[in-house]
């Protein structure tokens, strides 16, 4: 009983100093934004300010050139939000065809769809350029937004047909007896019972969409349209002089959204399809 007890505690005592260790650069980051930005780096080495301030979030809101840094958020909210509709719409279709449908080449495509999800991204940054360009898509949000529709991130097919594979195919035989299509099926029986995945798959992909700096470096030229990924960078100039106070303000604010989103949408992630499907 002591050896269990002791065991317990010192592995409850190494996840509290783990997790302290992984939160104090997020702590760091948020009392340095509260410091006046002359003391930042000469104080690096205490956590909290001798002197608190909120000069930074003002001076970071302005923005650049008369764009507030909240047209900023807005970009990011857009493109996060829609392409996340995107992902998750396309991603469904694909894994309900995956998982229920049977059609000719149905392994091949499904082995090319795990093949794609072992590319790193930098190999494919060229051709898409060159192809967006063609479409006329650069220097605007579509290529940040559309490309989504088509269910090109195969974690998110791979995530969702998992879960409809552990459905029960009684749902699906009882449906067509009762006159269902397979849009039929989808629409009322795995929809619904896809609740956890669909959630699971969305607070991934938003943050990805709301995090993603390269795409915007690519594809977005107008700083007007900037999301606040790209933004942020502007804080930072080597020609010049940096205010890295804003910077650490407006990236404290950057991480709200994500933080509110897991922290209401938690409880959906340990959802099992066996009570979903009792409560169906």
């Amino acid at each position: 009983m002591k050896s269990k007890n002791i065991k317990r505690i010192v592995y409850h005592v190494l996840v509290c100093v783990i997790g302290l260790v992984m939160l104090y650069p997020l702590a760091w980051m948020f009392m340095s934004s509260l410091k006046e930005t002359g003391t930042i780096f000469a104080t690096a080495g205490t956590l909290i300010p001798e002197k608190f301030t909120l000069e930074n979030y003002a001076n970071g809101w302005k923005g650049f050139a008369g764009v507030s840094f909240g047209t900023f958020f807005k970009n990011s909210l857009f493109i996060a939000i829609v392409g996340t509709i995107g992902t998750l719409i396309s991603s469904a279709f694909v894994a309900y065809s995956f998982a229920r449908c049977q059609f000719r080449g149905k392994k091949i495509l499904f082995g090319v769809m795990l093949a794609s999800m072992m590319l790193p991204g930098q190999i494919l940054m060229v051709p898409q350029y060159l192809w967006y360009g063609k479409l006329g898509w650069v220097g605007s949000f579509v290529p940040l937004i559309v490309p989504y529709f088509f269910a090109i991130q195969g974690f998110f097919v791979y995530l969702m047909m998992n879960f409809i594979e552990g459905i029960p195919r009684e749902l699906d035989e009882a449906a067509k007896i009762d006159g269902c299509s397979y849009y039929g099926i989808f629409a009322r029986i795995m929809l619904p019972l896809m609740t956890p995945a669909l959630i699971t798959g969305g607070i991934f992909s938003f943050m990805w969409r709301w995090d993603d700096f390269m795409s915007a470096l690519l594809y977005v030229s107008d700083a007007a349209k900037y999301p606040v990924s790209l933004a942020l960078k502007l804080f930072c100039d080597p020609g010049s002089s940096s205010d890295y106070g804003a910077m650490f303000a407006m990236a404290t604010l950057s991480i709200i959204p994500i933080v509110l989103i897991f922290i209401f949408s938690q409880k959906y992630l340990v959802d099992g399809i066996a009570s979903t499907g009792l409560k169906g």
